[in-house]
């Protein structure tokens, strides 16, 4: 597994997470325009960085270029039902979509003459400055084949969305303390010291029975976050556990 800012060693059964989200990648294929645009606006949050990434790093487009190439695929697979083509039993859903960004690609000079024409797709706000500075922070030894590199981004912005919406949680639920004890241990930048429980009971003024208490909790609690967001856009409970084994390790079956 590619090496990722975040602690992936959070494995465990599945078979006790209670995941009840609904899989987007049906969903985009559904009759009701309502739940397929909405399941669209899933898909398309959790696959435009690793494309736009994979697009400025693997086929060298310029900046601008990788935005307008971005949002045109996007645009199009809404457009041309690109989705409606998966078959759950010949791939895993991010390969698929990496298959159809080679293709649509290929065809890139016939994208960009459509782009200069009009511009005027928007399918959703992409905060395109944020994955630049990402890009300029990125790990020397990324991977070089344009799969293995998507595959790695993927994941990133896979940990990105569970982190974004614990802290939304932990924002409503007054979490704060747990939070900010995650965010100093389990979420240390590579190469930043990580600090010791310890560190964490005296700069927070509590037990170190209560830093490991709290700790405990809300990873059990980012675990299921994460594995929420997985199943949103995997399309078979058999490709969300692959995945999970995958991203989390042998302990996910």
């Amino acid at each position: 597994m590619p090496r990722l800012p975040f602690d992936t060693s959070m494995a465990g059964p599945l078979d006790d997470v209670p995941i009840t989200s609904k899989s987007a990648v049906l969903g985009a294929r559904s009759e009701e325009p309502a739940e397929r645009k909405e399941s669209f606006q899933v898909l398309i949050a959790a696959y435009w960085k690793p494309v736009y990434k994979v697009i400025r790093m693997r086929w060298g487009k310029t900046n601008e270029d990788a935005k307008d190439l971005t949002q045109e695929f996007f645009a199009r697979a809404m457009e041309k039902d690109f989705f409606g083509s998966y078959d759950p039993a010949r791939s895993r859903f991010r390969t698929f979509i990496m298959v159809c960004l080679k293709g649509f690609l290929a065809n890139q000079d016939v994208a960009a003459h459509r782009l200069k024409r009009g511009g005027q797709h928007q399918v959703l706000t992409m905060d395109f400055a944020t994955a630049e500075g990402e890009l300029a922070h990125a790990d020397p030894a990324a991977p070089e084949t344009p799969e293995a590199y998507f595959e790695q981004e993927w994941i990133r912005s896979l940990f990105v969305a569970a982190v974004d919406r614990l802290r939304g949680e932990c924002a409503a639920r007054g979490k704060d303390l747990q939070l900010r004890l995650f965010e100093r241990y389990d979420l240390a930048e590579s190469g930043q010291l990580r600090p010791t429980y310890a560190d964490l009971a005296q700069e927070s003024g509590i037990s170190l029975a209560d830093v490991n208490n709290h700790l405990v909790a809300i990873r059990k609690r980012f675990r299921l976050v994460l594995l929420t967001e997985l199943r949103r856009i995997t399309a078979s409970d058999q490709e969300f556990r692959d995945e999970a084994r995958e991203i989390l390790g042998e302990g996910a079956p």
